[in-house]
């Protein structure tokens, strides 16, 4: 039997109806997106438009300001260094600390042009710091949705309005926030955002990027150039199955919100109880500000990776950020609340969804129970 799959955060499944939606354009539906003047490139094109439309309902945006990628890591690549671009040479950026790599790593490259916005104990974005450190050369700010490690939810809609106030533009990595938040790109006075069709239920290797259009139009530079697809910003053929996958899955997102969060607080709940019976642990992030799917604590004297060794044959979950599983490094974002080395390597990210049930929650409950009482057991006798 395979481990309990506790790492949504890093990956969720395909979605069956997803999947479904999907297979057309892997076998019979076999045309370019490009090659319109026959029916089979029609076909894709009109696949590929429809998709636009449910990605762009899904954030409250027109399907026209909707460009297709291969995923949020080209997707925040193309804003960042798409709109600075566009901006004077001795331009700001304002980048929070608890960012994704895909954001700190292409904002990194402006060195002193960049400053990196601070986070309180809890791993929250305060407003009023944002504020605080806008400059007349501010260009750009840059505060995620939600955390992908701690799962701690930001004040977008009120840093989106602040940077509206100043007439500075704001990106938004959307990644994990696109499952469970109601976001709204005109309410959040949101530029440029981005999504994964992998991290709400779709395949990988494709996302988007939102460049608003209506308004205060947004201006930004491609990172790659040949053909016009994509309004000129993102050339190349269209992965139309991937996109029609993202497509299902963005609509599916909308329509499933409500219902998916309140099964998934109740199993978090569930989670957080069941460990609490066993162990202590301490939260890292507020739970009423933090996504309903996440449960990132500290286990006191039990290290993440001596658990996740003990538990690898009955479930898989997380220490940090997925795409930091290979270094031993203390997690970016936890040093960030204020939280020290030692500690941070005694964090773990347990997440789940859709398909999550009670029994498995269980199953992992009773495996994860029993190794920490193991490792106390061994440290206490070293």
């Amino acid at each position: 039997m395979k481990p309990v799959y506790l790492d949504y955060n890093a990956t969720t499944p395909v979605d069956p109806r997803v999947l479904e939606a999907m297979l057309p354009y892997l076998t019979t539906a076999v045309g370019n997106a490009a090659s319109i003047d026959h029916y089979y490139g029609h076909e894709s094109q009109q696949a590929v438009e429809n998709a636009r439309e449910q990605v762009a309902a899904l954030i409250g945006a027109a399907p026209s300001e909707i460009v297709f990628t291969s995923g949020a890591t080209e997707a925040n690549n193309l804003a960042i260094l798409g709109a600075v671009a566009r901006t004077r040479e001795d331009a700001q950026i304002l980048v929070s600390a608890i960012e994704h790599p895909a954001v700190l790593g292409p904002a990194g490259l402006f060195g002193a042009r960049v400053t990196r916005v601070p986070v309180s104990a809890d791993g929250i974005v305060e407003p009023d710091e944002v504020r605080r450190l806008l400059t007349p050369k501010t260009a750009l700010v840059s505060v995620m949705a939600a955390n992908n490690e701690t799962g701690a939810i930001q004040p977008v809609t009120e840093i989106g309005q602040i940077c509206a106030e100043a007439e500075v533009s704001f990106h938004c990595d959307a990644v994990q926030g696109t499952r469970h938040l109601a976001l709204d790109v005109d309410q959040a006075c949101i530029s440029l955002l981005a999504l994964s069709a992998h991290k709400v239920y779709g395949p990988k290797g494709v996302g988007a990027l939102y460049v608003r259009k209506r308004g205060k139009r947004m201006k930004i530079a491609p990172l790659f150039h040949g053909g016009g697809q994509e309004h000129n910003l993102r050339p190349g053929t269209a992965n139309v199955p991937g996109i029609v996958g993202l497509g299902v899955a963005a609509e599916l997102a909308r329509r499933e919100r409500s219902a998916d969060a309140k099964r998934e607080v109740e199993l978090k709940r569930r989670l957080s109880a069941g460990l609490s019976n066993v162990v202590d642990v301490r939260p890292n992030a507020p739970v009423e500000r933090s996504l309903p799917q996440t449960l990132s604590v500290r286990i006191p004297g039990i290290g993440a990776r001596a658990l996740m060794h003990a538990t690898r044959e009955t479930v898989a979950f997380s220490s940090g950020s997925a795409c930091a599983t290979t270094k031993v490094e203390p997690s970016h974002v936890l040093l960030a609340q204020g939280i020290s080395p030692k500690d941070a390597n005694e964090c773990v990210r347990l997440s789940f969804g859709r398909f999550t049930t009670e029994a498995a929650i269980d199953a992992a409950l009773s495996s994860l129970a029993a190794a920490t009482v193991d490792l106390h057991r061994i440290a206490a006798a070293a």
